[in-house]
């Protein structure tokens, strides 16, 4: 099975097709619901009082995992097969999906109930099981409903959160021909009795896994809906798959990762369900494939090694003021935000993925909420001098020239006043220039070029800062002739 036809490569950042980037087609109730759940994740950790030493001992924990990657990963294999498991190694998604087909074959598969998984996303697991006849149906709620409107996630653990209630409804009736409906319970009610019998009627489950334990060979597998646990109980068959960075040393380490996970990705104090699977249960069959797909390239760049640290909770695309008002499409490929744009630059390449360390503020909310203390701000930094240093940079000769020109103006005030004259008077005129501003680039599209001042701060400063600066002060009140002219 080739990837001929897919979007494996990944990463259109920026083109005129992605969603999400000009602003008045953006979803509010994605940059909402982000701000909000950052708000109230935030207010959790911080009731904790021992957050921080959790952080610490987290961050400790993952850095020998990925320093000892090698060891870890065979001992696991080597306890899980003793479990009854069969492990498969995969270089790449095409391999990944190559040794899913040959299980579907081997079983006679015709029909996949699958739980939320972010590496079967990179895969695009669900195109490839179409193409040789096989229904693949999400089972998580959010993953239900993009996958229903032909889409794929904005965010990693709540895939449709640029959906409203009235978006879901508008879609229930549009794709399963049932009543209208906004309310909640209603909505989970339809995809509750949709979903019901096809785990019934499913040959095979897939899963992701959210940590692979070394000591033990067992994963483990969390979430809120009990989905996950009835599409790896329910078929006879199940198939985990799994980025290589998932394993930790031992099983003693999981409750610190389930404490920081669930409060950092939903707010919760613990997640509803946690699936330990210790091997396979007698008449039936357990498959673990083990994915690369570019996470090697990781490991060999020391100064972007701990991203593999990531436990996929989250809170740096809640938190992140770019990802809020972009929304997850705009990143061109599986993995949105601040994450994507460390993890994206190696897994894809950075000829297709290089621009995405510059979506970035450098704000460092993302770093100050990361609960393993991925270091994000300075690894967008460090992604950025690797962009513009490699062989094939990523900026065009023009945009090379542009940048050039900023470093020239920005080195004197003179300069610089200079350069500031030229663009407040380019920006002015050109409203009654033939041509539309969106034809300036992606940053345009959709929105109006500003009104320029009359007049620079500089300027206002010399006619009336030394003329307020003399006025007496009122007793008792020191004087400010700034905010005083502002408040006139």
């Amino acid at each position: 099975m080739t990837s001929q036809g897919l979007h494996l490569s990944g990463a259109p950042f920026l083109r005129q097709e992605n969603k999400g980037l000009a602003e008045p087609h953006g979803s509010r109730a994605l940059g909402e619901s982000a701000e909000r759940s950052s708000k109230h994740n935030r207010q959790v950790t911080l009731s904790v009082p021992y957050w921080e030493q959790w952080r610490e001992e987290a961050h400790a924990v993952k850095r020998f995992a990925i320093h000892h990657l090698d060891q870890l990963l065979v001992e696991f294999e080597r306890n899980a097969v003793g479990r009854g498991a069969t492990v498969l190694w995969a270089k790449d998604a095409e391999e990944a999906n190559r040794h899913v087909l040959d299980i579907v074959q081997k079983h006679q598969v015709k029909t996949v109930v699958k739980s939320k998984s972010m590496v079967t996303e990179e895969m695009e697991l669900n195109h490839v099981l179409a193409s040789v006849g096989v229904r693949a149906l999400e089972t998580d709620l959010g993953e239900y409903l993009v996958q229903l409107a032909g889409q794929r996630p904005v965010h990693i653990v709540t895939p449709a959160l640029h959906l409203s209630a009235e978006d879901v409804g508008r879609l229930f009736a549009e794709k399963l021909n049932e009543p209208f409906t906004s309310e909640h319970e209603k909505l989970t009610d339809i995809a509750r009795r949709h979903l019901r019998e096809e785990y019934l009627r499913a040959d095979m489950g897939i899963s992701g896994v959210n940590f692979a334990l070394a000591d033990t060979g067992s994963i483990c597998i969390i979430e809120n809906e009990g989905n996950a646990g009835l599409s790896i109980s329910a078929p006879p068959v199940h198939v985990a798959v799994m980025g290589m960075e998932k394993v930790i040393p031992s099983i003693r380490y999981l409750p610190l990762f389930l404490n920081l996970l669930a409060r950092s990705g939903t707010g919760q104090k613990l997640t509803t369900y946690t699936h330990l699977v210790h091997g396979v249960t007698p008449g039936r069959h357990f498959y673990i494939i083990i994915l690369d797909n570019g996470r090697s390239n990781v490991l060999r760049d020391p100064a972007s090694r701990s991203s593999l640290f990531c436990i996929r909770c989250g809170a740096c695309l809640n938190a992140c003021p770019v990802y809020r008002r972009t929304g997850g499409w705009a990143y061109g490929w599986v993995y949105p935000g601040p994450i994507g744009a460390i993890i994206t630059p190696h897994l894809v390449g950075m000829e297709d993925a290089g621009k995405l360390p510059f979506a970035s503020s450098l704000c460092g909310a993302c770093g100050e909420v990361c609960p393993v203390k991925i270091d994000i701000p300075h690894q967008l930094v460090h992604l950025r001098y690797r962009a513009v240093n490699s062989p094939s940079p990523v900026r065009s000769p023009l945009e090379r020239l542009v940048w050039k020109a900023w470093s020239w103006a920005m080195a004197s005030p003179l300069r610089y006043r200079l350069a500031m004259s030229v663009v407040r008077w380019g920006v002015r005129f050109a409203k009654y220039l033939p041509w539309h501003p969106a034809q300036l680039g992606a940053w345009t599209r959709g929105r109006e070029l500003p009104e320029v001042p009359g007049y620079t701060f500089r300027s206002w400063w010399r006619h009336r800062g030394a003329e307020l600066s003399r006025e007496p002060a009122t007793p008792g009140k020191k004087s400010n002739p700034v905010t005083q002219e502002v408040s006139a």
